[in-house]
């Protein structure tokens, strides 16, 4: 992630929604991926400072203004009240019922975050409600839904965090800690974060969109696996009898080894993390701006070391190691497979 500026010069980060130096007021703008101070201009209507905004004004998204739950900009001409990311939910929780807000905040800033994810790597994003057949939406349930309109099928069963024919659904106890932490356990992760929910179900998301079908498929399918194989099935041997003893020398994480969608969407997951925390890093001028080569070998050279040192440092502070991973050259040419599918997409909804 990026760090931005003021236009008094402060140093601003991607969550802030007001600049401590100068008090003006923080919008982040999607199309130009930049956080901009904002100056009043009307009722409701800011004109945006950045110099990537070109002097266009815009409005807060209706989370931004109503519930405090975004900092997201919408242009002002746009109809629609709610910004690019949050016009993706589907569903949010029943925020009159204690303790839901708070969670879906939580939740809506990862999922900002996702949306950044994908749009700096040129995927485009599109919501159901104008592409119902190829559309991303959200559903943020919780295990008892209640009054809410949109339910579980199967309700009285857990919610199933997934995704589904593009819509990705996630447990609004996944935003809970310590409940996060008792899966964690239970399942036996390595590591399990709500960021990291978001960015492995858009890989199932985006493996309908750029390789079912398409002409990647056949290379997909020589590392991965032959996804036709039952998938159902597949879980249920591995959730059963546990991954195979050799796991880590051909998958970044035990679950991958499940099935190849699995493989495929924790490599994708993996890509946005390591893109991320390299960026964060040169912005932040912890390692210097070829960390961010396009040559993927590099890339991940670079990653590996950072990785190393945060987790050492994660270590002297008594906390786990942030991240828990090895990436054997099996790994490193799924990465590098899922990076040229990416950069090559450009597909149209």
């Amino acid at each position: 992630m990026k760090t931005f500026s003021c236009a008094c010069g402060n140093t601003l980060y991607f969550e802030n929604t007001r600049c401590v130096e100068c008090g003006r007021k923080l919008g982040f703008l999607p199309d130009r991926l930049t956080l901009s101070a904002l100056e009043p201009v009307a009722e409701g209507e800011y004109l945006a400072l950045a110099p990537e905004a070109d002097g266009q004004h815009f409005r807060p998204c209706s989370n931004y203004s109503e519930q405090d739950a975004c900092n997201w900009m919408v242009p002002v001409d746009d109809p629609d009240p709610y910004c690019t990311a949050c016009r993706l939910n589907e569903v949010i929780p029943n925020l009159a019922r204690p303790g839901n807000r708070a969670l879906w905040i939580r939740i809506e800033k990862r999922k900002r975050r996702l949306v950044y994810d994908l749009r700096r790597q040129r995927l485009p994003v599109f919501p159901k409600s104008t592409h119902p057949d190829t559309g991303l939406a959200f559903a943020f349930l919780e295990d008892d839904p209640g009054d809410l309109e949109f339910t579980d099928p199967n309700h009285g069963n857990p919610i199933m965090t997934g995704h589904a024919a593009g819509l990705i659904t996630i447990n609004i106890a996944e935003a809970d800690d310590l409940e996060r932490e008792r899966m964690r356990l239970q399942m036996g992760e390595q590591q399990r974060t709500l960021l990291g929910h978001f960015r492995h179900e858009s890989g199932h998301y985006y493996w309908d969109r750029l390789i079912a079908d398409g002409p990647f498929l056949p290379r997909v399918r020589a590392l991965f696996g032959d996804e036709r194989a039952d998938y159902s099935g597949a879980l249920e041997r591995y959730y059963g009898a546990g991954p195979a003893q050799d796991w880590q020398s051909t998958h970044v994480s035990a679950y991958a080894s499940a099935h190849p969608w699995e493989d495929w969407a924790e490599c994708w997951a993996h890509l946005l993390q390591i893109t991320d925390t390299l960026e964060t890093a040169v912005a932040i001028g912890l390692v210097r701006p070829e960390a961010m080569d396009s040559n993927m070998d590099k890339r991940i050279a670079h990653w590996v070391d950072l990785a190393l040192k945060i987790n050492l440092i994660n270590r002297s502070l008594d906390q786990p190691d942030p991240y828990p991973f090895v990436l054997p050259p099996p790994v490193v040419e799924k990465l590098k497979l899922v990076d040229e599918i990416i950069r090559s997409s450009g597909f149209t909804p």
